[in-house]
């Protein structure tokens, strides 16, 4: 579908072609045929022209000159005198106190409730009189005034990242007409954004009549374009995390370092990608430290079910917990485990052990003599595998491994 726009004539590259870009822009740019422009045309002149966006480039179609703006005649307008405002230009009503009803509300009223049940508050019993105020104070809730609900001081997030473009505008302005509008598609979606452009641009080329579009030759081109436009995409996606330094966020450090997976990395992206994964490996340390350390603390301080709850929730996927600290809390689970612990405390405790990552390591002193306990210990066995000892029961084998079947191929 033809559209219009106004370009600027920059250059004439010989007696058949001319060079144009968009007007007061530097993009979209490309080449047109001189027939249809003005013979009087030269560099610098602005005309309207209409044009087609294909998967190639831009084509354009016919041009005319841009008509100038008659500046109106200052006797021929029609001045508005101004009117004096007499009052105030909004008025305000209140709406009466009580949601409009005035007087006692009748029992026939209600729309047919019915009576008001026994043992409801009267109507004016028990109620303060009306000059009698109810103590003042400060009558905001735990979560007003500032603060996260439970009185806890309210956190302030953190600012989102700025999203930068100057890397994918910087790749776009060095490509060629026949390349831009390929580019263009691949930033937005990659090969499968482009295969799209080229499957709507077929339906219409059939529908018009028009010539088939040169797809082998697209798909040459988005070839040679993908690794550029990747590398500009993750460049504009890392410069804003590696400006935040130190205070980026956890999750902003990891996306960027995954994503630089698929990409074919430069020198300088290479470098932005090293201060970056060091930025991340700083604070998942951290954030192990802090863990390890506070599972210490609750095994120091004899809270072993929550040291058993801390440890089912390491700060990242690939943290794992430290042998010796492991094999401290799968012995202090087993001792504490024993048939003189109450029945609700054992309980307890074997439910934050069956959730541990240390649970098959853990071996019971023993069972309290309850039917509540046992059934709880029964179904749990296949997690803690020592319960099953204590109980008698047989630990069944590990499934086999599958083996591959391959289907013979028979001759016809």
């Amino acid at each position: 579908m033809a559209q219009r726009m106004e370009i600027e004539l920059t250059s004439k590259l010989d007696e058949e072609r001319w060079t144009w870009r968009a007007a007061g822009a530097k993009l979209p740019k490309g080449v047109l045929n001189s027939s249809i422009i003005s013979p009087s045309a030269k560099p610098g002149d602005i005309v309207r022209a209409e044009y087609e966006r294909g998967i190639d480039g831009i084509d354009i179609l016919s041009t005319d000159s841009v008509k100038l703006r008659e500046e109106p005649d200052a006797a021929s307008r029609i001045e508005l005198a101004p009117r004096a405002i007499k009052g105030p230009e909004i008025s305000v009503t209140y709406a009466p106190k009580g949601g409009g009803r005035k007087g006692p509300r009748r029992d026939d009223e209600r729309g047919g409730k019915g009576p008001r049940r026994e043992g409801s508050r009267p109507s004016g019993e028990g109620r303060p009189e009306r000059g009698d105020k109810k103590p003042t104070g400060d009558r905001r809730g735990p979560s007003q005034g500032g603060g996260a609900p439970g009185g806890r001081p309210r956190r302030e997030g953190r600012p989102e990242l700025p999203v930068s473009m100057v890397y994918r505008n910087a790749l776009l302005a060095t490509l060629g007409p026949e390349q831009l509008p390929i580019a263009e598609q691949l930033i937005r979606g990659g090969i499968a954004q482009v295969r799209q452009a080229i499957a709507e641009q077929e339906t219409a080329a059939k529908a018009s009549g028009a010539a088939p579009v040169a797809k082998e030759a697209i798909l040459t081109i988005a070839d040679q374009l993908l690794p550029q436009t990747r590398l500009a995409s993750w460049k504009d996606r890392a410069q804003p995390v590696f400006d935040a330094g130190a205070e980026a966020k956890l999750r902003d450090l990891r996306a960027v370092v995954t994503a630089a997976r698929t990409v074919t990395m430069d020198d300088d992206a290479r470098a932005t990608l090293k201060v970056i994964r060091e930025h991340l490996d700083s604070k998942v340390k951290a954030m192990e430290s802090k863990w390890i350390e506070r599972i210490t603390n609750a095994l120091d301080a004899g809270k072993l079910v929550d040291a058993l709850g801390v440890v089912t929730t390491p700060p990242d996927l690939a943290t794992r917990c430290p042998a010796e600290l492991a094999v401290r809390l799968a012995d202090e689970a087993g001792k504490q485990m024993n048939a003189d612990l109450a029945p609700a405390d054992w309980l307890a405790l074997l439910t934050a052990v069956a959730a541990s990552p240390v649970r098959r390591n853990v071996v019971p002193a023993g069972i309290p003599d309850d039917g509540s306990v046992r059934g709880a210990a029964m179904n749990a066995a296949g997690m803690i595998p020592s319960l099953a000892k204590l109980l008698g029961l047989r630990i069944p084998p590990p499934p086999p491994r599958k083996a591959a079947v391959r289907q013979a191929v028979l001759p016809e």
